[in-house]
């Protein structure tokens, strides 16, 4: 049977596509707020605890550890129990754990409890995967809604979190509690509602492909590399090369991380008209001529203007990938959301430590060049993808 055929027929005006996602959308967005909450924190707990540059580290490691490395295996028991309280479940302790970090005396709470943010933020992943697939019905434009609200959230962290710090201190983390329970009261009636729907789709299966997914783990990981590079270097890139001052770095970054969001939702648009694997070809060639473009365009608002482009280039197959996981593993949906969402984004972003070492040592413009180079390894990845129609 060809894709034409079973791709579903695209939803001109998205009203449909939004009714059934917007509580997914809204709900990664509340989680990976939190997400966003531990590294736009960590400067006021230096300020206001007086901890180590050390000590914060270890805070921003407690986190990661948290919500990375559980995920595909919460994905692997989401995937044999319904536990439809399980997503909003994390997303309120993510937030409440986050929240309550900042009125902790001691610094062993502050990391037991940022540790703790990090689980709920693990455990909402694979099964708000999941279920977001069960809704979305076969739509990656309703699965790159999903991703997108992860991004939306952690784009807003900072520019929330920052202003009610400074005016308040650390422990103002509480003022964004109430936001998490709230949405995950909202989340868990919305399952209910889907119960019925949900033990239908849960009988769904069929050959899981472990290569092509494979394939597909180790191209999501070099798509976080090219993103967590951009997201620590871009602004330093601007200041050093540009010799911009910080706000304008800041507006360099916000710029790249809002096309982002575009660019995710945009994937799944073309996605549901020319395929998923085209997608994620298309967006890996993008991201080449995107990434010289803002290496090499020698005035800083114009690069502002191209930095935009290659957040969404860079993004592109962001949502595709978590769908595409899903097709390679039907039968394990949990599992492949715990792997895209999670895993392979933190083996990613442990390559940054890898370009600081180039830029203490050449500069940040040698990460870009850098940067530059590494989108062939997903061009390459991405021609090896099959079809997830192929039998």
């Amino acid at each position: 049977m060809s894709s034409t055929t079973t791709r579903p027929a695209p939803d001109r005006e998205g009203v449909g596509i939004w009714k059934r996602m917007r509580h997914w959308m809204i709900a990664h967005a509340v989680d990976d707020f939190y997400q966003g909450l531990v590294p736009a924190s960590i400067p006021f707990f230096v300020l206001d605890r007086g901890y180590s540059y050390t000590a914060a580290s270890g805070l921003a490691l407690a986190a990661t550890l948290g919500s990375s490395l559980p995920q595909p295996f919460i994905g692997m028991i989401a995937d044999r129990r319904r536990m439809l309280w399980l997503a909003p479940g994390g997303l309120a302790v993510a937030g409440i754990a986050a929240g309550l970090a900042g009125l902790m005396p001691t610094y062993v709470a502050v990391w037991l409890l940022l540790l703790l943010s990090g689980l709920g933020v693990a455990a909402f992943h694979p099964a708000a995967g999941r279920d977001a697939r069960r809704d979305a019905a076969g739509s990656a434009t309703g699965m790159s809604l999903f991703a997108a609200g992860g991004s939306v959230g952690f784009f807003l962290a900072p520019a929330l979190v920052t202003p009610a710090l400074v005016h308040l201190g650390v422990g103002a983390t509480a003022l964004f509690i109430p936001p998490a329970v709230l949405m995950a009261v909202v989340l868990m009636r919305h399952q209910q509602r889907r119960e019925v729907v949900h033990a239908a789709a849960a009988s769904a299966g069929g050959r899981d492909r472990w290569v092509a997914f494979s394939v597909l783990t180790s191209l999501e990981v070099v798509r976080s590399i090219i993103f967590f590079g951009m997201n620590t270097f871009l602004a330093l890139f601007w200041i050093r090369h540009h010799g911009a001052s910080a706000t304008m770095g800041g507006v360099a970054l916000t710029v790249f991380l809002g096309g982002g969001v575009l660019g995710t939702m945009l994937g799944g648009r073309l996605a549901d008209r020319i395929g998923e694997v085209r997608v994620v070809q298309l967006g890996s060639i993008m991201a080449i001529p995107a990434l010289v473009l803002v290496r090499v365009v020698p005035e800083p608002w114009l690069g502002v203007m191209v930095t935009a482009l290659c957040g969404i280039a860079i993004n592109i197959p962001f949502g595709v990938l978590v769908k595409l996981g899903q097709d390679y593993l039907p039968s394990r949906p949990g599992t492949a959301a715990g792997v895209t969402l999670g895993l392979a984004v933190t083996v990613g972003g442990l390559f940054a430590p890898v370009l600081g070492a180039i830029a203490d040592r050449s500069g940040p413009e040698t990460v870009l060049t850098v940067l530059c180079v590494i989108p062939v390894v997903a061009v390459v990845l991405s021609a090896m993808l099959p079809s997830p129609d192929t039998t």
